[in-house]
């Protein structure tokens, strides 16, 4: 299998939050120059340290209209936290200003103070996802609404761009079920009977239920996300390395091919979105970690930078 790549952006950039997002669509485009075939959005309400941006959609649109060929998607909304017939109101519409670019990334949401200002008790998190994600599968499907009423715009193929993250086997299967692509975290927290487990380890059973519950004939989609810095030199990628970043691919070209090739996780995917792991990491070496890693990681490992991530369509 030959893997795709992806840049993931959290727009976690040490600046106001207008040059965090000015930072990013630059991070973003730099990426499309060199051939990166998607860029992940993260939605995060509240902490400006988890990444500010609760408005996915809004950013994607002002990305679109600043690239042509990378894809965009969200990764992930927290769909607990909103409407789903807005949810796919806004992925339809954002789609068609993109061109046919866009897909749509789901979650349950992670951070619990979050839930509280939604109105939402942090306890029913999985029943309330598991309904909002029914009611957004009916109206990318076209069925009728309540009082007889259908999305408008339709929402033509993006039912089948829809993917979903998660951190255990229920979800793998509940991503499997509907034939939706699997996001897998680069930050999954370890089981506290198996702290010493790595990131593949606790992913396999994942991976193989999601597998297991795809229907027949449904083609598995897995983006494996992973922390990943690439430098010039070794010196460089230890001042610009958060050194208590767990499961970061980081240094040299030739480290960062040694330490990506002994992940088993990616060789059940068939993309990696790769994202600098420290929040304090220049921009200028961000986009040039962007520029070794298209450039030579992937190819060493015999990856491809140009890959389209899906077929454009509109």
């Amino acid at each position: 299998m030959t893997l795709r790549t992806a840049f993931f952006t959290r727009l976690l950039d040490d600046a106001s939050p207008t040059e965090r997002f000015r930072l990013a669509l630059e991070q973003i485009q730099h990426s499309e120059r060199f051939g990166v075939g998607r860029a992940w959005i993260a939605q995060h309400h509240f902490r400006a340290a988890e990444g500010g941006l609760p408005s996915p959609f809004v950013f994607i649109a002002h990305a679109a209209a600043h690239t042509s060929e990378i894809r965009l998607g969200t990764g992930v909304v927290t769909l607990t936290l909103e409407d789903p017939v807005r949810v796919a109101e806004d992925a339809v519409v954002a789609d068609l200003l993109a061109g046919g670019r866009v897909d749509l990334g789901l979650g349950s949401g992670g951070t619990p103070t979050s839930f509280a200002p939604f109105g939402l008790a942090l306890e029913n998190k999985t029943a309330d996802y598991e309904r909002k994600l029914a009611a957004l599968v009916a109206a990318l499907a076209g069925e009728e609404l309540p009082a007889g009423n259908r999305l408008h715009p339709p929402a033509g193929s993006l039912a089948d761009r829809v993917w979903q993250a998660t951190f255990s086997a229920a979800g793998g299967v509940r991503a499997g079920v509907h034939g939706h692509g699997l996001l897998l975290s680069r930050t999954q927290p370890r089981p506290a009977d198996r702290p010493e487990a790595s990131l593949a380890e606790i992913q396999k059973p994942i991976v193989d239920a999601y597998l297991a519950a795809l229907p027949a004939g449904a083609a598995p989609r897995i983006t494996a996300s992973r922390n990943v810095f690439v430098s010039e030199t070794p010196v460089d990628a230890a001042a610009s390395a958060h050194p208590e970043q767990a499961d970061a691919h980081v240094g040299t070209p030739e480290q960062v091919i040694a330490s990506l090739s002994a992940d088993a996780t990616l060789r059940h995917a068939d993309e990696i979105a790769f994202q600098v792991p420290d929040v304090h990491t220049p921009h200028a070496l961000i986009l040039r970690s962007i520029e070794l890693f298209a450039t030579e990681v992937a190819p060493a490992l015999g990856w491809d930078a140009t890959a389209p991530a899906i077929e454009r369509t509109s």
